[in-house]
């Protein structure tokens, strides 16, 4: 249950965050919808597009994290997990059970996804291959 004394509401709109390149990955943009500073760093909600084509996408990782999923709301993403190839289009929704490593590879022109994590602080860390990855196809 959330502390309701140090949990604030928020109500962002668009115009309200500007498109920020310093992100975990500086080939996406992410704009902040308000939530770490309204649950005091307990979750964050962030949209996150797509900024320059995939070269070498985000490499094996896992996040320190212990809730996160991913809804696209634009365009498509190809994520390998484990030795998984899965396709993420509009409108779907993956949960990242913590610590399943996994790797974006390629992502549509058009790519945008609300992440929601806790804690808003996570960490990433980089993790050998489980697997060989598909090549990404330039952009058109």
């Amino acid at each position: 249950m959330l502390d309701t004394t140090t949990t604030k509401f928020s109500h962002v709109k668009p115009g309200d965050t500007p498109w920020r390149s310093d992100g975990l990955r500086d080939f996406f943009l992410y704009r902040d919808l308000g939530v770490e500073a309204a649950t005091a760093g307990r979750v964050i909600a962030h949209l996150v597009k797509a900024n320059t084509a995939p070269e070498k996408g985000t490499g094996w990782h896992r996040h320190e994290a212990d809730f996160q999923i991913v809804f696209m709301t634009k365009g498509w993403a190809k994520f390998m997990y484990g030795d998984q190839e899965t396709l993420v289009e509009a409108g779907d929704c993956v949960h990242q059970r913590p610590g399943i490593v996994h790797y974006l590879f390629d992502y549509s022109p058009d790519m945008e996804y609300l992440e929601i994590v806790s804690p808003a602080d996570f960490g990433t860390v980089d993790m050998p291959a489980p697997a060989a990855v598909p090549e990404a196809k330039p952009w058109k």
